[in-house]
């Protein structure tokens, strides 16, 4: 099989998880629209991971790591033991956690069991993932923080002569933040070029088009102003974003700008757009439009 129909067979069974634990429960559904194809290229071809070595069904959060309480959870461990030849991963928009476990799930880190923990008290599969959190290296913190963690491991791994690369997975809306544009400037002043960025350009957050909430065009031109490497392309085209992610780019930090669309794949979410940030049925019987149309989705399944 190749890399490609895997890659589009992960992305679809990301879609159907997410949407059927939505269903369940509601939560963020159009992050998976967006991302899928994303996340599938990034786990089965673009980043060197080794192999999970976290637990496939994890246990409860025991607390606060202290020296009265040795018991750890650390998410990165399903990205594969810490090795200076391998990749790292930071995902900044932490609210994509469903996203990320559905992903880990698809290829084999993480059981599908896992998911009846997601967002029960006292479970390490958050809805707004933490450093506990499978697949996650890091709080988040606020958006728009995760890129200066990324960024200061970056330039660890250089200075320490280390092969491995740092990936970054961002949201749009997160360039509304100062922080973001200062840690962009600080990469390119650095020449940290062994951290490769892709952007979820969805176009919409939670009060609306990213368009109405403040403006980011000509958002290519402005990050390229800022010293970095910068490649636009669909988000959902599983070449595209692998050429894009082999551009040459000596002495900056890589940005794809990966546009999507917050319903792919999902053309019954396209009448809310653009208010898709979190899904909640008004009632029941537009819960059950959502059932009918995943039993649609699975018996068309690859």
């Amino acid at each position: 099989m190749s890399w490609e129909l895997e890659c589009k067979k992960i992305s679809e069974g990301i879609r159907l998880r997410v949407l059927e634990h939505t269903i369940n429960h509601g939560g963020y559904l159009s992050q998976a629209c967006s991302s899928a194809e994303i996340f599938s290229i990034l786990y089965y071809k673009l980043m060197r991971l080794g192999p999970s070595v976290g637990r496939l069904v994890p246990d409860s959060f025991q607390g606060t790591p202290s020296k009265n309480n040795t018991s750890k959870h650390i998410g990165m461990l399903y990205n594969g033991a810490k090795n200076p030849n391998l990749d790292r991963f930071f995902l900044s928009p932490s609210h994509y956690a469903l996203t990320l476990y559905a992903t880990l799930i698809e290829t084999k880190r993480l059981n599908k069991k896992s998911l009846n923990q997601f967002n029960i008290d006292g479970s390490v599969l958050e809805m707004i993932g933490s450093e506990h959190s499978p697949g996650h290296e890091t709080n988040g913190g606020s958006f728009g923080q995760t890129i200066s963690q990324a960024a200061g491991v970056a330039w660890a791994r250089r200075w320490k002569k280390e092969k491995g690369l740092v990936w970054l997975f961002l949201s749009d809306g997160e360039f509304q933040e100062g922080q973001t544009w200062e840690a962009l400037m600080s990469m390119a002043f650095h020449k940290i070029s062994n951290i490769k960025i892709v952007v979820d350009v969805n176009g919409q957050q939670v009060d609306g088009r990213t368009s109405d909430v403040m403006n980011l065009e000509p958002f290519l031109k402005k990050i390229s102003s800022f010293g970095a490497c910068v490649k636009q392309v669909d988000g959902h085209n599983l070449r595209a974003l692998n050429s894009a992610f082999e551009t040459f780019h000596k002495d900056k930090p890589l940005v794809v700008l990966a546009k999507t669309l917050p319903y792919k794949g999902m053309d019954i979410l396209e009448e809310r757009y653009p208010f898709l940030h979190y899904i909640r049925f008004k009632d029941e019987h537009e819960r059950n439009d959502f059932k009918n149309y995943l039993k649609q989705m699975k018996s068309k399944k690859l």
